[in-house]
């Protein structure tokens, strides 16, 4: 049986198409979501994607975050159920308390674009496993609200419990505390991070590499076995 995956697309997302072609091309089925939609179509795994939800008003994904399929998503992430919120889908999960800390504005002030070096921290999550941890990657990444930051117990709480799944190398494009580039809750099943892996899943588009798909052969992996 097919795992089915599904994307929610909100007011501003720009790359719900994307990260569909990449779970197809990873052998899932996406599953478009709309934001007003409570109901998840009986998926098996959700992505928040990219993009600036709502235009990114009152703070970077934090209207999102009171969408009616949200409300959804947080009950079944809450059970277990595997979610992957990239870029603004990272900034949607700290809203919604499913992960933690909080994005603010890149600290050079700019949006940034650019091909970015990252180290593989945990490879143990849901959406991890088809990586090595140590795994040096190179992703796409754009963003103007990209700074991850939290209290220091929080951060320390995270880096006890190898709860930073990727880290910034060479270069720290916008100023996130310990160059986390992407941290993980608990359990492992809800996964964010700021560069977006669904461009960089095939040769000839996007980044011309294929780091980025086995975030989405990872999800089929931890579906069948689970």
């Amino acid at each position: 049986m097919t795992a089915r995956i599904g994307v929610v697309t909100f007011p501003g997302s720009l790359d719900d198409r994307d990260t569909q072609r990449a779970i197809r091309l990873a052998g899932a089925e996406p599953v478009a979501l709309w934001h007003k939609d409570k109901d998840l179509k009986q998926v098996d795994a959700v992505v928040l994607p990219g993009g600036f939800s709502y235009g990114d008003y009152l703070r970077a994904g934090a209207i999102s975050r009171f969408s009616p399929v949200m409300e959804t998503v947080i009950e079944q992430a809450r059970a277990g159920m595997p979610v992957l919120g990239i870029c603004n889908g990272f900034q949607v999960l700290t809203e919604a308390h499913l992960l933690p800390g909080g994005m603010l504005g890149n600290d050079h002030l700019h949006f940034i674009c650019r091909d970015q070096k990252l180290r593989v921290e945990n490879a143990e999550t849901a959406w991890t496993v088809d990586y090595e941890a140590g795994q040096e990657i190179h992703i796409p990444l754009k963003n103007m609200d990209g700074r991850y930051v939290a209290d220091r117990y929080t951060l320390d709480k995270l880096e006890a419990e190898g709860r930073v799944v990727f880290r910034y190398l060479d270069f720290n494009p916008n100023g996130s505390l310990n160059d986390i580039a992407g941290i993980t809750n608990e359990v492992g099943n809800v996964v964010g991070l700021m560069p977006h892996p669904e461009h960089a899943v095939e040769p000839l588009i996007g980044s011309g590499r294929t780091d980025g798909l086995p975030f989405f052969t990872s999800i089929l992996k931890k579906l069948v076995n689970a």
